[in-house]
């Protein structure tokens, strides 16, 4: 079945593909896997999870939807979106370091201060005010790295600190190349304390066998974060 719908992907590059069976505002090509061939996730990883979805359904995140120029608001969109979630592991896990790969606008960055009494570090390929809808601005405390931390030699430079993450967003490119190189460099490094990555988009059909090949302890948050999925691995 997954090879027959390769062929059909792969015969319908730069041709108009089939609409949605359903009336939708963004839709994105995915498919429905099976679980019980897949990495399960602990019963600890399980736990947290549950707090998390239960916090978050009490987290108002309206202050960061009145930053945003236009709509639809998306960080106070639960379920739906992964913001409230991102604030709510946030508030469960109390990390003292997290690690964001993707800052871009800036959302996200700023659902994941809310409950933060430690430190967030953002690592992304372009400064965030070079974004013009940016949700940020110059007050904001913002400690960016201008950086690709799939490159090798750019990870292991920024070693010492990823090493003392707890919890790390990667919301990048979407492509599964990089979520997986990430992943790779990430399982190598010696966590001074248990850290958990939450990845995004892991429904969106370039994200799927990237998702599939991880060999973690995960657990698919889809239903309780993004539409076109959240999901989150034990390191």
């Amino acid at each position: 079945m997954l090879c027959k719908l390769r062929n059909i992907f792969k015969k319908s590059e730069g041709k108009k593909l089939l609409p949605p069976p359903v009336r939708v505002a963004h839709g994105e090509y995915s498919m429905i896997l099976s679980l019980h061939d897949d990495t399960p996730p602990t019963s600890q990883l399980i736990d947290l999870s549950l707090q998390a979805i239960s916090e978050s359904r009490y987290i108002d995140l309206s202050f960061i939807s009145k930053r945003m120029k236009t709509p639809p608001y998306y960080p106070n969109i639960w379920p739906g979106e992964h913001y409230k979630l991102l604030a709510a592991f946030i508030k469960v896990l109390q990390p003292e370091q997290v690690i964001e790969i993707g800052t871009s606008t800036g959302l996200s960055m700023l659902a994941l201060q809310i409950f933060l009494k430690g430190k967030l570090t953002t690592f992304d390929i372009r400064p965030w005010a070079s974004y013009p809808d940016t949700a940020l601005t110059e007050e904001d405390k913002v400690e960016q790295i201008v950086a690709d931390l799939s490159e090798e030699a750019t990870f292991f430079q920024h070693q010492k600190l990823l090493q003392k993450a707890e919890l790390v967003f990667i919301d990048a490119t979407h492509d599964g190349k990089l979520e997986t190189k990430l992943l790779s460099l990430f399982t190598g490094l010696s966590f001074t304390k248990p850290c958990y990555i939450i990845l995004d988009d892991i429904r969106v059909w370039t994200m799927l066998k990237a998702w599939r090949d991880i060999s973690l302890p995960k657990l698919d948050l889809t239903s309780f974060g993004h539409w076109s999925g959240t999901g989150i691995i034990a390191l």
